[in-house]
């Protein structure tokens, strides 16, 4: 009836099957068509218009509620449709029909431009410990976490980078930061126009010599002592801040070295926000303050990745003989009262005195090498070994006493170097440091390459406190070699020879000295007596210390099939 055909066209098929060669069935038949059509074009005008307003409203609802909230509520959409965009009604379900018009699939596709254009403006999520930064403030009393050390950021989080600590303000942190900038710049041109052949001029310039006066004048007075009022001053600002605030530097020193302090400063702290950023430290919580160790309470300098159950700690108490950690002073003293060990594992290769050398194996020692690796880190910056320890040979040194052989310092080494490095990492614990132990150390590698019959180096990057050390043991090997040198001619290569120190470190350390010229297309070696003299005067002034490698005391063979 035509009741029924407004809402449900008849089958096609029974049209096909009721026409016949009589007009009036034909007729009624195409009647009934005309009004299935036009009660499809009735439904699909109907479809059209429920799609527009469904597409508007999604639009506006967008658009009214918040960043946040939207990309919440994106989360949690339902499947999204072919078309790319969630379904917001029945009759957008079947919009992809045979007889969907053309109409129809414009208004989807502006739907589609409207939802994705709204999307393309939402914020990304942040990281939980990028928002977890920003709820956290700086320990310092009185500080609102603004500014920071280096200049280069708006929010600190630690007192490394903490302005009101150093007795700062955010904005001369930033002032003190534009100038250094400056003098790098200056320092980077200057460096550019320097020829590539710096040994052809070891005489200094004009501008350099200038301003080592100038230096030399700043420094004049920086032994004279506070006066009475600046006295009162510093100690007025200790007893009213304490440990809270850095001491007033002012008038202690001549203000070029304050100024390299500084600088120093907010290099350390520039690098700890950097291990920050990377998630590498985590401020406060989990990093390790202060260990004990033996009779000694040391101050760390870096980050270790102890177990974070120990690192959250801030303290750790470590057995000096065995190097396992523990939480507690209680533990401490229990295992102590138990620990059979009183020296490293493995065997004794040096002993002269009280200073001996163990060889260690990484492979045969795994434990205690992984645990000097992690304790080696919290005084180390480039140190990036802590497990895979099989491959390397640990050389400890110790110092013995009635109560056992403490740790000293050590070097390890790669059991089959590709490149020659005869040392991998090398520490002296703080508590045995400027007492001519880390001489000892470099020595010690040096004089097994010379028993290996190599040539060895130190694998870098080194630490600025190794490099000033290797820097000094060069300088002394070469001063040592041209003292006792009678000949007329000195060769590079018979120097690396006999010392088996690299011929690259070798060149580096006399162009250091200005022993090195460049003369009618060839280098020149100079032997500058007065330098010569001047290490002999500290030698004998130094007199017979027991701070040297005594060759015949090494009982070594080198290892073999390793």
């Amino acid at each position: 009836s035509p009741s029924l055909s407004a809402h449900k066209a008849p089958p096609r098929t029974k049209h096909m099957a009721g026409s016949g060669s009589d007009g009036t069935e034909d007729s009624d038949s195409s009647a009934e068509r005309e009004q299935t059509n036009s009660s499809e074009s009735d439904g699909n005008i109907h479809k059209r218009q429920r799609l527009t307003r469904a597409s508007t409203r999604l639009s506006q609802s967008s658009q009214d509620t918040p960043d946040l909230k939207r990309a919440a509520d994106h989360d949690e959409s339902p499947p999204l449709t072919p078309t790319g965009n969630a379904p917001s009604s029945e009759s957008e379900l079947d919009i992809s029909s045979p007889n969907a018009s053309h109409d129809e699939s414009q208004a989807k596709d502006q739907g589609s431009r409207d939802l994705d254009k709204d999307l393309s403006h939402r914020p990304k999520r942040r990281r939980c410990h990028e928002t977890y930064n920003f709820n956290m403030k700086c320990p310092t009393p009185g500080c609102n976490s603004l500014g920071h050390l280096t200049g280069k950021h708006e929010r600190h989080f630690a007192v490394s980078g903490c302005p009101l600590y150093h007795n700062l303000s955010a904005d001369e942190c930033k002032v003190k930061a534009i100038s250094r900038e400056k003098q790098e710049e200056e320092i980077k041109v200057q460096e550019e126009t320097n020829s590539r052949h710096a040994t052809r001029h070891q005489i200094p310039t004009s501008k350099q010599s200038k301003y080592k006066e100038q230096v030399a004048e700043m420094r004049k007075g920086r032994n004279s002592g506070l006066q009475k009022e600046q006295k009162e001053k510093h100690m007025a600002h200790r007893q009213t801040h304490g440990n809270t605030r850095e001491p007033l530097l002012e008038n202690i020193t001549s203000d070029y070295d304050l100024e390299l302090f500084r600088k120093a400063q907010a290099r350390a702290s520039e690098d700890l926000e950097k291990l920050r950023i990377q998630g590498q430290i985590s401020e406060g919580s989990n990093m390790i303050k202060t260990i004990l160790f033996g009779r000694y309470e040391l101050d760390t300098w870096y980050h270790s990745p102890y177990p974070e159950e120990y690192a959250r700690l801030g303290r750790l108490y470590i057995c000096e003989f065995c190097l396992k950690y523990m939480k507690s002073q209680t533990i401490l003293r229990r295992h102590m009262a138990k620990c059979v060990w009183k020296h490293p594992p493995g065997d004794e290769v040096y002993r002269k005195g009280s200073i001996s050398v163990f060889e260690v194996d990484g492979k045969k020692n795994k434990i205690y090498c992984q645990n000097l690796c992690l304790l080696a880190k919290l005084f180390l910056d480039h140190k990036t070994l802590y497990y895979d320890v099989e491959p390397f040979l640990f050389y400890v040194m110790t110092e013995a006493d009635n109560t056992g052989c403490h740790l000293v310092g050590y070097f390890s080494k790669e059991k089959n170097s590709f490149l020659n490095y005869n040392v991998s990492c090398i520490l002296t614990m703080p508590q045995y440091m400027r007492q001519g132990f880390g001489k000892m150390l470099i020595d010690f590698s040096y004089l097994l390459s010379k028993v290996e019959e190599k040539v060895g180096s130190p694998e870098r990057p080194l630490s600025d406190l190794g490099l000033i050390s290797y820097r000094s043991y060069w300088k002394e090997v070469l001063l040592r070699y041209m003292y006792n040198f009678q000949g007329k001619e000195i060769s590079i290569k018979e120097i690396s020879q006999e010392t088996a120190v690299n011929p690259v470190d070798i060149v580096s350390t006399l162009q250091s000295l200005q022993m090195l010229k460049y003369w009618k297309g060839k280098h020149l070696v100079l032997k500058r007596q007065d330098l010569i003299d001047e290490w002999k005067a500290k030698e004998i002034k130094r007199g017979n210390s027991n701070k040297t490698i005594d060759p015949s005391s090494l009982k070594w063979t080198p290892p073999k099939g390793t």
